[in-house]
């Protein structure tokens, strides 16, 4: 008989103990969305690399009574390092310190840097004001998140609103970056927001550029770029990296990481190091920063108004940055009396390539023998500088 107890004993335990019984269904909801998320990056291909991860740290955090991730460690933007040396820290609390510290962004920015030839921005630097006038889309972004925040229920703040705005950059690391230290409580839905829209480029896009030029400035056919030399190559992310630092020392992480990346790559010198941050170390931090991320998104968190209104401006912040990348494009192909192709504008946001890819499609239906790609990197490299400014600015004025 004692031992029929002591085995009632333990199977009660192990049910007592197990998540059946300590979860709710918000629990079950998330994960749910966590495996719609899993779908759409192996199915769908949307930015698979990142969004897997995310999904699967969602899934994780929301596991019931797993422990792997606790908010209340990292309420109010604080770090409880009581808690977290004490033991009771799960291992995505340990894994998202990354973010928390603005780590995993700062990495990216390195990765980012060592892959990008920005000699079509140097080439032709007016291609910057296209990479400027794609960012109005962070900032009435921003000023739609605090309209939209009147509503009962959502309330976004003046923070909240340009962790959201930031969306528009198509910047996933600079969102991320931003909104840990703004709105840490909304970095899942804004992080996978983010992401997934960055996926759906091409599809939000191409209708807004066929809208808004006519078949005879999408056939227009621009002139070779000049050829770049070393020593511009060199000089260029120092000197970027020092105006933009002296100016808004705010930005100086993100702006100082991407340059660096790009530095020991023109540097030619430094061939090791470029193959560990473009590939090793991008890699690695890419892992670490979506499962982090992922783990944030948590029922109480996700479940809400708040979130909704997040899809909502991340598609409005998409499409004001395209059509302030083709507007400021159309005035210069009339400034220059045709000699450029408002297409390429559409590549201001700094999804690196692909906008720029998107504006080769476009421009190719018309004329297949159009090639746009490299002009297009002009405008596409400057968004990343450009929303790496706007979250400087934010960060600066709110921080």
């Amino acid at each position: 008989m004692d031992f029929l107890n002591t085995i009632k004993d333990i199977l009660v335990g192990l049910v007592n103990d197990s998540g059946f019984l300590s979860g709710d269904w918000k629990n079950y909801v998330m994960i749910g969305l966590s495996l719609v998320l899993v779908y759409l990056a192996i199915v769908k291909k949307f930015e698979p690399l990142l969004l897997l991860p995310i999904a699967f740290g969602m899934m994780l955090s929301n596991l019931p009574g797993a422990g792997l991730y606790n908010a209340q460690f990292f309420a109010e933007g604080h770090i409880d390092w009581a808690a977290i040396g004490s033991g009771d820290a799960g291992l995505l609390d340990i894994l998202y310190l990354g973010v928390k510290l603005g780590i995993y962004p700062c990495l990216i920015f390195v990765g980012i840097g060592a892959m990008t030839d920005f000699s079509s921005l140097i080439a032709n630097p007016k291609s910057l004001l296209m990479g400027a006038g794609a960012q109005v889309g962070i900032f009435v972004a921003f000023a739609g998140a605090l309209l939209l925040g009147q509503i009962p229920g959502i309330g976004f703040t003046m923070n909240d609103a340009a962790s959201i705005g930031i969306i528009g950059g198509a910047d996933g690391p600079t969102a991320i970056f931003v909104t840990r230290l703004l709105s840490p409580e909304l970095l899942g839905p804004i992080a996978i927001a983010a992401y997934s829209y960055m996926a759906l480029i091409p599809a939000i896009q191409k209708p807004i550029m066929r809208l808004l030029t006519t078949k005879k400035e999408r056939r227009i056919k621009m002139s070779v770029l000049r050829p770049v030399s070393k020593t511009e190559k060199i000089i260029f992310p120092i000197m970027v990296t020092i105006l933009i630092a002296l100016f808004l020392p705010s930005a100086a992480p993100l702006i100082g990481c991407l340059m660096f990346g790009n530095l020991i790559k023109e540097s030619g010198v430094c061939e090791r190091l470029v193959k560990t941050a473009s590939n090793e170390l991008m890699n690695i931090v890419t892992i670490f920063l979506g499962l982090s991320v992922g783990a944030t998104a948590t029922a109480d968190n996700f479940l809400t108004l708040k979130t909704l209104g997040i899809v909502a401006m991340g598609v409005v912040a998409f499409a004001i940055g395209t059509m302030g990348g083709l507007l400021v494009g159309k005035l210069m192909c009339v400034l220059t009396g045709g000699k450029i192709n408002p297409l390429i504008g559409s590549a201001g946001v700094s999804a690196v390539p692909m906008a720029a890819r998107v504006s080769q499609a476009v421009g190719s239906e018309e004329d297949p023998s159009n090639f746009l790609l490299m002009h297009a990197m002009g405008p596409n490299v400057a968004g990343v500088i450009g929303s790496a400014v706007a979250a400087g600015v934010f960060i600066s004025v709110l921080g």
